[in-house]
């Protein structure tokens, strides 16, 4: 039976962070930025990062990832800065975690580790949860090691950080297997819920414009800004891991409804993006993808190019994503201007800050235009005394043009052609 311990706050301490560079590799990204991206995932749960560091390599050992000489170093390092744990920055092979640690006499978490780690501690919905938990159950059953301690930790998270020592850790393939069938099964319902929702949602059939981007460009931020909500937003990386759902008024008056969505990041692990596939879904089933992009990044465009990648895994490698470069205010004066030309040079691209709400009225009169161009314009007929058609009108299509002549209502509107087929189903199949 596992210790007991106080779970009620993060055990995490002094942290290590190592960003390796292998020589036959091919980096599609600076190693400082990585290693900057990779600090700041791990002070996203609060680990305190006493030192970081690039360490480059000819080539991958099986037994220990590091050659020798990089194992001693480091066992020096950690031994005389008193580090509780190390983050490798790269995917780790279960016998490559335990040979280090026993090396290094400290915990040791790859970049799936870590990840899984916080996507633990932020999830706040029953799927959310249910979706990290089951991600981390197949990279647990894969090592065996660290025990079901994320079922008792009251900050959430998944036990990678903490847990009981090696003489404690007989976790069972069957446990952890008819849990994971569990969870897919309750999956499984979440996501009919969410079918029969999406459902419901285009009986009103208001357009989903569905918010993506790399991980810290501010898409919460943006959210809040544009429908006043309150959803947490921090300049953090992984603040946001639930979908968020709120409706917005257009200038035309059309509504809308915003999805603000998990952050994309760089080899994110192949588990994780298949356990978040019913949170994504809202993605998939948008009329508009917003790509929020953090134009101030000095990797924003290798960012732009890794959540091409994923979306194009979903699917939608040929969508037309309206890009929005956020956090002008952060620009010097010369590429503020350049982003700014940039953008009034091409219809799928708005410049905005979402601190200070600068460019964001553009925003809204790109998402009308772009909703309006797969709309055409017709002119119909309704009699004034249906009030019912007339109300589906106002509120499905956009009145261009109304005289009323008599009995009748003569109307020029733009309407989508789903929404013309149905409006003349619906309402002139019959008589007023």
């Amino acid at each position: 039976m596992a210790e007991n311990r106080d779970h009620g706050a993060v055990h995490t301490g002094r942290a290590l962070v190592l960003h390796p560079v292998i020589a036959n590799g091919k980096p599609t990204h600076e190693p400082a930025a990585c290693l900057d991206e990779a600090v700041g995932l791990a002070q996203a749960i609060d680990l305190d990062v006493i030192h970081s560091q690039i360490i480059r390599a000819g080539r991958i050992r099986p037994s220990t990832f590091f050659g020798k000489g990089a194992v001693a170093r480091f066992a020096a390092l950690i031994e005389a800065d008193n580090i509780d744990l190390v983050v490798v920055d790269a995917a780790l092979a279960p016998i490559q975690q335990r040979n280090l640690e026993r090396a290094w006499k400290s915990k040791v978490i790859d970049r799936t580790g870590l990840i899984l780690e916080i996507f633990g501690a932020r999830a706040r919905t029953r799927e959310g949860s249910m979706q990290v938990e089951l991600a981390a159950l197949s990279y647990q059953r894969s090592r065996l090691v660290r025990s079901w301690t994320h079922l008792e930790r009251q900050r959430g998270g998944f036990g990678f950080l903490g847990g009981p020592g090696e003489s404690q850790l007989e976790i069972d393939r069957r446990l952890i297997g008819e849990r994971i069938a569990r969870l897919r099964r309750d999956l499984s319902d979440v996501k009919r819920t969410r079918a029969l929702h999406r459902q419901a949602r285009r009986r009103v059939p208001f357009p989903i414009v569905a918010m993506v981007g790399y991980t810290n460009a501010g898409k919460s931020t943006l959210f809040n800004r544009l429908t006043q909500a309150d959803v947490l937003a921090k300049d953090m990386l992984f603040a946001t891991l639930d979908p968020t759902m709120r409706s917005l008024d257009l200038p035309s008056g059309r509504t809308i409804v915003l999805s603000d969505t998990v952050g994309f990041i760089s080899n994110l692990p192949t588990q994780l993006v298949a356990a978040f596939r019913a949170t994504l879904e809202e993605v998939v089933e948008a009329d508009i993808v917003l790509h929020v992009r953090d134009i101030a990044h000095p990797e924003s465009e290798s960012q732009k190019r890794e959540v091409e990648a994923i979306l194009a895994e979903l699917g939608l490698a040929h969508a037309r994503p309206l890009e929005v470069l956020n956090k002008l205010d952060l620009l010097d004066p010369e590429a503020r201007a350049q982003t700014l030309n940039r953008a009034a040079r091409s219809e799928d691209m708005v410049a905005v800050s979402a601190i200070s709400g600068e460019g964001c009225e553009a925003l809204l009169r790109a998402l009308d235009h772009r909703l309006s161009e797969s709309r055409h314009v017709v002119d119909i007929e309704v009699s004034l005394a249906d009030g019912a058609a007339l109300a589906w009108l106002y509120r499905h299509g956009e009145i261009l043009e109304r005289h009323d002549e008599g009995m009748l209502a003569h109307l020029v509107v733009a309407l989508d052609a789903d929404d013309e087929a149905q409006f003349r189903s619906r309402f002139q199949g019959r008589r007023p």
